[in-house]
């Protein structure tokens, strides 16, 4: 009965899973024939001859008004659209897509032997090091020469180191004293600290955290090669120590967010997919140069954003700050004025402050949403959050809080992404591209040197760039809106310590990434956290200077002789404030 039902349900999933393809090759088709009317009636042809491979007839310059540009540049636009539609229904059908063909690298200079090479014709950093001068040597062995004539003389040694590594099972047993006293007590001997989690040596535990978390090599492939060495263990056992037992890990990983946020002047953020259990989720990044900091979630959304700032508290707190935000966000006044009035101040848990807010009358999802926010916000700057903590993203609305700056990088992309359709537009493009990336030098000399007179020209560079006028409607646009992000793209201006791009953040995630793609999505809430935490502190670790490897022995062992990465944090940014 139950292959029945299983057998069912994958046949009705599958018919969904047809229906849909089928509905949106449809929808498909018939915006394509939209756009193909569309293309037609610029060109006053049928559309037959508008989905023809022939070009449009080239129009003289003394006929090329701004009406025509216009038409001109949402006739190219059209012809984009169509190319993605004709690509959609090739996807749908299983077919493959235009292939994007990148130009020819011939007249690369990189292939012409003009890379960038020293002098002497050596690449950076390629410098000769001694390969064993630091070199912890384990074993000493003398090698006799063979048939060395009676009268040689002896010159000592010539070293010849050679590395390997040992990989193998290495059983202990440990026979514990036992003995009984005259009372009839029994006394048995306690197994030394530090040298056995369940029956396995905590160098094998480390081992095993280090190959799934470090080197992303599935539990399979872990439990087949512990097999080949003579390892004798369960796949049940290795699923167990990757995600139980690990609440000293996780309790170290939120201390790791709330000492960054506590000494950073700034954070980059980021977010990526995360499947959990079958759906959708979200993986957030805040980190800096001094840590890495990952979670999961169902949510993208800026409340969800405020719940990971304010860590493990709860709270939702009406304060000066909570008030200032909902007013800014456009609440009601009625509304306001009801929060503003309420006695209550500080609400424990969500439940009392949902509760609270019907029984101010809130009932509207918009409402709900910017009071909630608000008193994220106040719980997040009452736990001593600095309310100038910059935060630095792509753009993504949910992370705009406190002081918001954009990555640059991801600015231009908006400006890259253009395809002007005649020598003028290409022109002005390129040159709009060349003035944005001359100013992001100058933006990088001012972080090296601010001043008071630069930043007062560089503000003034900055709108004469972007409020310029080209012949290219759609880069003025796109120049607009850039213009209108002046705030957030110039408070390096004011903070020059700030980075001016979000690749930091981008780097870190992208292990995540790796992660997801090797293992897939997680299936169960320890290994969703296990994956958040171990990331997290793979990531510190590494921005720390402190071997993963011997931070996992340390802790699994209980050593504990490296200092908690909190600390290690707090001391970095002594020495290197961010």
């Amino acid at each position: 009965m139950d292959y029945v039902d299983t057998r069912d349900a994958r046949i009705r999933q599958l018919t969904t899973q047809r229906d849909d393809s089928r509905r949106k090759l449809k929808d498909s088709r018939k915006k394509l024939k939209d756009a193909e009317r569309l293309i037609a009636a610029l060109l006053g042809k049928n559309a037959k001859s508008a989905s023809s491979k022939k070009r449009l007839p080239s129009i003289p310059e003394e006929e090329r008004t701004s009406s025509v540009l216009k038409l001109l540049e949402k006739y190219h636009l059209l012809l984009e659209q169509f190319q993605a539609l004709k690509d959609e229904i090739a996807w749908l059908k299983g077919l493959k897509p235009k292939p994007n063909i990148k130009p020819s690298r011939l007249e690369d200079p990189s292939r012409n032997g003009e890379t960038d090479k020293k002098p002497n014709g050596k690449r950076a950093g390629s410098a000769k090091r001694s390969k064993t001068a630091e070199l912890e040597i384990h074993e000493t062995r003398v090698v006799k020469a063979d048939n060395v004539p009676t009268e040689s003389i002896f010159k000592g040694y010539q070293d010849y180191t050679v590395q390997d590594i040992i990989i193998r099972a290495h059983n202990t047993l440990f026979r514990l004293e036992t003995w009984v006293t005259p009372e009839g007590e029994r006394i048995t001997a306690k197994l030394p600290d530090g040298v056995a989690v369940a029956h396995l040596g905590t160098t094998l535990v480390s081992y095993i955290l280090y190959q799934y978390y470090q080197a992303h090599v599935t539990q399979p492939l872990i439990l087949e090669h512990l097999w080949e060495v003579k390892v004798d263990i369960s796949a049940g056992q290795v699923s167990r120590l990757i995600t139980e037992g690990k609440e000293r890990f996780h309790a170290e990983k939120a201390e790791i967010l709330r000492v960054g946020l506590e000494v950073s002047q700034y954070v980059n953020v980021d977010d990526t997919g995360a499947r959990h259990n079958g759906k959708n989720g979200y993986c957030t990044h805040i980190g800096n140069e001094l840590f890495a900091w990952f979670e999961s979630t169902n949510s993208k959304s800026r409340v969800n954003f405020l719940e990971l700032l304010r860590s493990a508290n709860f709270d939702y707190v009406l304060n000066e700050d909570a008030l200032a935000y909902m007013k800014a966000q456009k609440l009601s006044g009625t509304l306001l004025g009801l929060l503003s009035a309420n006695e209550k101040r500080s609400f424990e848990g969500k439940a009392e402050w949902e509760a609270a807010l019907l029984a101010l009358g809130f009932t509207d999802e918009r409402h709900i949403r910017i009071a909630t926010e608000g008193a994220l916000l106040g719980s997040v700057l009452e736990h001593g959050i600095n309310p100038r903590l910059v935060i630095l993203s792509d753009d993504a609305g949910q992370f705009n809080i406190l002081l918001h700056a954009l990555c640059w990088i991801h600015a231009e992309r908006t400006i890259n992404k253009l395809v002007p359709f005649n020598d003028e537009q290409r022109e002005a493009l390129e040159k709009a591209r060349t003035h944005i990336w001359n100013y992001y030098d100058e933006l990088k000399a001012y972080k090296e040197t601010p001043s008071n007179e630069k930043k007062v020209e560089l503000e003034a560079r900055f709108d004469e760039i972007f409020s310029s006028k080209t012949c290219y409607a759609t880069l003025n646009q796109a120049l607009k809106r850039l213009h209108r992000n002046k705030s957030e793209l110039l408070l390096v201006l004011e903070f020059p310590d700030i980075p001016l791009h979000n690749n930091l953040s981008e780097g870190d995630i992208r292990e995540y990434v790796k992660k997801r793609k090797i293992s897939g999505s997680t299936r169960s809430t320890n290994g969703r956290r296990c994956r958040d935490t171990f990331a997290s502190l793979k990531k510190t670790c590494r921005k720390l200077g402190v071997s993963f490897w011997e931070y996992l022995k340390d802790r699994v062992s209980g050593e504990n002789k490296i200092p908690e990465l909190g600390e290690l944090i707090r001391q970095r940014a002594a020495e290197y404030p961010t």
